[in-house]
């Protein structure tokens, strides 16, 4: 990791930069992929799966006896550990649950809105290098309580056409309906068309690789709806002298270790601090099983010292960061100066795993500086508000005349004689 001290303000534009890859040639792929699903449906998503995923499947959807074959396979200790994160994530999100009120503009009109359940959403569950079954939670539980009528998950088998068990059982908990093998560009493919086996949803979420954003990106754009654009996982962490150097570094590297494509970035009042989480990073990442992917991403981060909490906070604000951890001894005070982030993580006892996985917040977060205008998912991304509206006789007497002028300033004439006839009935 870099180290920058006491850096410039023109300096930080640099400082927040993510990395970034040559998309032209991914995005033409994935254009290809998607036309082919489009166009042969379960056959496409058969041949791309012998093709990328290594594995021959004579049937996409995962049956009833495979879900009980996993369940069996799953420790009582994780199943316990599923079932305690479940429950804090229904929690949570139980407590976001909109109640509509109806509310009197005017004498005569009265306007509301209710909230309603996208009735058909579908998940994405990476099965690659992590198989992600706390993801399979995050998102499956809130659409279960909005009340989603149909939830599609996919996700990668293995070489022997077999899904992670983790990932089915958290599944089968949160109350998944239907579970099919597929993975990377195919399955975005095949939940945005729809194919013989497959549903078309109406929205999907989820994480992924650059393949699977870009083809989330793509079906967006004339398809289906998405839950945000996104990138690799990024942490911030902010720290001063009172942070402890052990908790840091273990914070950092928890997010480095998703990927080569990953960044962290540490941001100190401190130069003693920063030179002992500098050394407890190069001693936690020795025994990491990921050291090399932590590696990789470690050369996109940097460690920058600061000179006060002021410029502490303007600069995580710059970054945006998808994870937001502060190790300071006024965290209370600096968490008011949040503006931009995804998810954020107070005092030295808040990893950021908890979130990851069992306090009950959404982990599915907006990265690569989309913190600015995105939020996480939570219930309302499974939900369509849609508004009524009642107008009385007095309520046209009300605004009747106000509708007509502005629709004739807009030279909309029809729009003014929708109006207008109501007016003169009331004569």
């Amino acid at each position: 990791m870099r180290i920058i001290k006491y850096p410039q303000r023109e300096q930080w534009a640099e400082i927040t930069t993510r990395p970034r890859l040559d998309l032209s040639q991914l995005n033409a792929t994935v254009a290809s992929v998607l036309a082919d699903v489009r166009k042969r449906g379960d056959e496409a998503v058969k041949e791309y799966e012998e093709k990328f995923d290594k594995v021959v499947l004579t049937s996409l959807a995962v049956s009833e006896q495979e879900m009980d074959e996993a369940e069996q396979l799953i420790g009582n200790d994780l199943k316990d550990a599923i079932i305690l994160a479940h429950h804090n994530i229904k929690v949570f999100h139980i407590s976001q649950r909109f109640v509509g009120q109806k509310i009197k503009t005017q004498e005569g009109v009265t306007c509301w809105q209710k909230s309603v359940a996208i009735e058909k959403v579908g998940l994405y569950i990476p099965g690659g290098t992590a198989p992600l079954f706390s993801t399979v939670l995050m998102l499956a539980t809130p659409a279960k309580i909005a009340g989603c009528k149909e939830i599609v998950l996919c996700t990668p088998p293995n070489k022997e056409g077999k899904v992670n068990p983790a990932i089915l059982y958290a599944a089968r908990v949160a109350g998944v309906s239907k579970i099919f093998k597929a993975g990377g560009v195919q399955a975005i493919g095949a939940m945005a068309y729809g194919t013989e086996s497959v549903p078309k949803v109406y929205k999907i979420f989820g994480p992924g690789n650059q393949y699977v954003m870009a083809a989330k990106q793509q079906v967006s754009l004339d398809e289906v709806a998405i839950d945000m654009p996104a990138g690799p996982s990024e942490v911030c962490v902010i720290a001063d002298e009172t942070a402890n150097a052990e908790f840091v570094a273990a914070d950092l590297l928890s997010q480095a270790e998703h990927g080569i494509d990953s960044q962290v970035l540490l941001i100190t009042t401190s130069e003693s601090k920063l030179e002992e989480i500098h050394q407890e990073v190069d001693k936690q990442l020795q025994v990491l099983p990921r050291k090399e992917l932590a590696s990789k991403a470690l050369e996109n981060s940097c460690y920058v010292l600061v000179k006060d909490y002021n410029e502490m906070m303007a600069l995580t604000n710059l970054y945006a960061p998808e994870h937001l951890v502060i190790q300071t001894k006024n965290y209370e005070e600096l968490a008011e100066k949040v503006i931009n982030a995804g998810s954020v993580f107070l005092g030295k006892y808040a990893c950021e795993s908890a979130g990851d996985y069992a306090s009950g917040t959404n982990h599915t977060l907006p990265t690569h500086g989309y913190a600015t205008a995105y939020n996480g998912v939570n219930l309302d991304s499974y939900c369509r508000k849609i508004t009524f509206q009642h107008l009385t006789e007095e309520g046209i007497r009300h605004i009747g005349h106000a509708v007509e002028l502005m629709a004739e300033a807009e030279q909309l004439d029809a729009h003014k004689n929708a109006m207008s006839v109501r007016i003169k009935s009331l004569t």
